[in-house]
């Protein structure tokens, strides 16, 4: 305090420096006796209590030594009565531990035996096989030998075989499940995959279906890893993974691999065999993809979901098998169908089945490469039904060219039809298109033909060029074939007339000049240039062509028909008198016939020029050769000089038709070139000039050039047999003398130059 008080006063000396030295002490002893004073009064405050403290402790020291004497015989006396007592129950403590350390090692059997129990009536096998296992080998051997132990060792086998056949029972019926919903889970792997590819088109491999969406499946407290696509939720797979573990904990996993591959291998002959009128319907081809599908997917599943119970080997050669009878049944099935549209379905459901499996990692090349087989098929049915398509236009043809009215009507052809004719454009309504019906529907049959094509090729994974050429050499098929003979066929019908041959080489010319157009097409819809190195050539015009020559061929055929049918009614007088043609008309089958060819060739006129110029010189060749004919028929064995002039008028009546240039084209008298071997032979024979014959006989410059020597020979034969007949008193008159001698001159001097030409 001192020293505080010096701080205070802010002294810089030591409390025990200096003069404060004896202040401190003073203070200090100050201080003492106050405190000496306190102490002083409390002692003398507590001294009588503590006084009375002593005095009751001296009293408690006597009680307690009475206290401890008490005790102390106490004790002895028990001691001495409670010996046996004591000993009894330290045996029964012994006892109760010895139970007590026995029932701990028994509880937990009872326990884990109760456990057991309620684990089979729930049905959890597998858990009850773990119990079991533990209740052998560790439980039961710690428990020791009891009666009860005993029976649950004799029942742990039995338990075990109930396990067992109870998990077979369940496989049993699982497998049984899985054959008749495979259907069902092929159904819906099949929509996924349908669904999949249509948001996607144009898009190819198909997608991975196996591990798409995984999760961890709990079964009897074991934990499986399931990838789950979606078809697989359609089953229980709980039956299979309990019985694997069942049969592997009870080392019989080899049995149950065994047994299961065994039953899915009858069940996999089973699907793979096709219904006997699968091929009526395209459900019946669904079903059995369906249950295809719904068994492989079951298998890709088990074989993802296990270890071992089923290995990438066992599932391919599953699928090598059954892609071969898959094939197999196809091709047998699918050749019975003669529908294209059904043909058409199977084909996309194929693809759709194809592209499922695919999808589970199954090789399936050889799906396609058939499919490509079956569009060979396809094409055949094709072009039948276009054929009964291409007759049926024909049939219903008029052979006219198409009338248009209206502006309406004629842009509604020409987009049928692309007709480039600027010369038809400029005309004025109403008027006509060259060609018939015919042209415009079998043009647009053409181009349904190569959209038919084009969607039996799409899906089937191929490039557009592969596309391309499929679609020509299709339709090169139906041009060259199908289409080739319809037109025959209706070239070659009895009923048709020349104005109908008219048409149709009318019609062909303008189909040939659209293949261009057609090619055009196919490109389009295919985005492959037309002059892509080695693309093929549509042979449409040629087709085309063949089809007109065949039409033209007709025509000429026809007309001569026609001409023939007027030279049947011809009646000529073979032994007539009549001297000199002035005073003779032709004849009225030829006036008729000649009537007939002006009508005819007047519809000519739309034909190509060289068309109705060759039909016109065919007829007038025809004529000729036909009334040479008659001159030289052997059963016409007189001929009359009158006869003779008779034909000549005929073939003047010829010549005035063919003078008179009835189709436009020829040049001079070309025309009158087809009546010169007769008008030159009739000549000789009515002028009688055989001196200018027989002089000028090989020469160029020879009037008669075209008279064969053989021709004249056998004509003068039978004018001398006339004359022979007819003149019983020839030889009574000169001049009849002479002529016969002339005659016989003539045919004499006729046989050296045949013989000198022959030599």
């Amino acid at each position: 305090l001192c020293e505080e008080a010096l701080y205070k006063k802010g002294s810089k000396d030591t409390l025990y420096d200096g003069q404060e030295h004896g202040l401190f002490m003073e203070k200090l002893d100050a201080r003492i006796r106050n405190h000496d004073r306190d102490i002083e009064k409390m002692c003398n405050h507590h001294f009588q209590g503590f006084v009375d403290s002593i005095t009751e402790l001296l009293k408690v020291r006597g009680e307690a030594q009475k206290l401890k004497s008490q005790v102390t015989e106490t004790n002895k006396r028990l001691q001495e009565d409670g010996k046996e007592e004591l000993q009894q129950c330290r045996v029964q403590q012994r006892n109760i531990a010895t139970t007590i350390d026995k029932l701990t090692h028994c509880l937990p059997v009872l326990e884990m035996y109760s456990r057991l129990q309620e684990q089979m009536r729930a049905k959890r096998y597998y858990p009850a096989l773990r119990t079991l296992e533990q209740l052998e080998h560790s439980c039961l051997p710690k428990a020791g030998q009891y009666r009860f132990c005993s029976i649950m060792a004799e029942n742990i086998p039995k338990l075990r075989t109930q396990i067992r056949d109870t998990a077979m029972t369940q496989l049993r019926d699982f497998l049984e499940s899985i054959r008749k919903h495979s259907d069902k889970i092929g159904e819906t792997a099949m929509k996924q995959v349908d669904d999949t590819t249509n948001t996607r088109i144009g898009t190819s491999p198909p997608v991975t279906l196996h591990g798409q969406s995984g999760f961890r499946h709990w079964i009897d407290g074991y934990c499986f890893s399931v990838q789950v696509p979606g078809a697989q939720e359609l089953v229980d797979f709980s039956p299979v993974y309990r019985c694997l573990h069942i049969y592997t904990v009870l080392g019989l996993r080899d049995v149950f691999e065994n047994y299961y591959r065994k039953q899915r291998r009858k069940q996999a002959r089973l699907v793979l065999q096709p219904h006997s009128n699968m091929h009526e319907t395209l459900e019946g081809y669904r079903r059995y993809f369906n249950q295809i599908i719904g068994f492989f997917v079951v298998e890709d599943h088990v074989l993802h979901t296990t270890q071992g119970l089923v290995n990438r080997a066992y599932v391919e050669e599953l699928w090598e098998l059954a892609l071969s009878k898959i094939i197999a049944a196809l091709r047998t099935h699918s050749s019975y169908c003669d529908d294209p549209d059904l043909v058409l379905d199977l084909k996309n459901l194929i693809v759709l089945f194809a592209d499922t499996l695919q999808g589970y990692g199954f090789p399936v090349s050889q799906l396609f490469d058939m499919l490509l087989e079956m569009r060979e098929q396809y094409g055949e049915i094709l072009l039948k039904r276009w054929n009964i398509t291409f007759r049926q236009i024909l049939d219903q043809d008029n052979f006219s060219p198409i009338p248009v009215s209206t502006e309406q009507e004629y842009r509604l052809y020409t987009s049928q039809f692309p007709l480039q004719d600027p010369e038809l454009e400029k005309l004025p309504l109403p008027k006509k298109l060259p060609f018939s019906e015919f042209v415009p529907k079998a043009y647009c049959q053409l181009k349904e033909f190569i959209y038919a094509c084009l969607k039996y090729s799409e899906d089937l994974h191929l490039s557009s060029t592969e596309i391309d050429d499929m679609i020509r050499k299709s339709t090169n098929l139906l041009l060259t074939r199908t289409l080739s003979h319809c037109l025959q066929y209706a070239i070659k019908k009895k009923n048709v007339g020349l104005a109908e041959l008219v048409q149709v080489i009318i019609n062909t010319t303008h189909l040939e000049q659209s293949c261009h157009f057609l090619e055009g097409f196919i490109s389009n819809i295919t985005n492959v240039p037309p002059d892509t190195a080695n693309a093929t050539k549509l042979y449409g015009t040629s087709t085309f062509k063949d089809a007109r020559h065949a039409a033209e061929a007709e025509i000429y055929t026809s007309l001569n028909a026609k001409i023939d049918q007027f030279l049947q009614l011809a009646d000529y007088d073979w032994t007539s008198t009549a001297q000199g043609s002035g005073n003779m008309a032709a004849s009225d089958y030829l006036v008729d016939l000649i009537t007939f060819l002006r009508s005819t060739f007047s519809v000519f006129t739309n034909l190509p020029g060289k068309v109705a110029q060759t039909a016109c010189m065919s007829a007038c060749k025809h004529i000729s050769t036909s009334l040479m004919q008659l001159l030289l028929d052997p059963e016409v064995r007189q001929i009359s000089i009158g006869a003779l002039h008779q034909l000549q008028v005929d073939v003047k009546e010829c010549e005035s038709f063919a003078r008179a240039s009835p189709v436009a084209g020829f040049q001079g008298d070309t025309l009158l070139l087809a009546f010169s071997d007769l008008r030159q032979l009739l000549d000789l024979f009515t002028q009688w000039d055989w001196s200018t014959y027989l002089a000028d006989y090989g020469k160029s410059t020879c009037r008669y050039l075209r008279v064969n020597p053989h021709t004249a020979l056998a004509l003068l034969e039978k004018m001398k047999e006339t004359s022979r007949k007819n003149n019983v008193f020839a030889q009574f008159k000169k001049t009849d003398r002479d002529r016969q001698k002339l005659i016989d001159t003539v045919i004499k001097q006729l046989r050296n130059l045949i013989a000198q030409h022959q030599a």
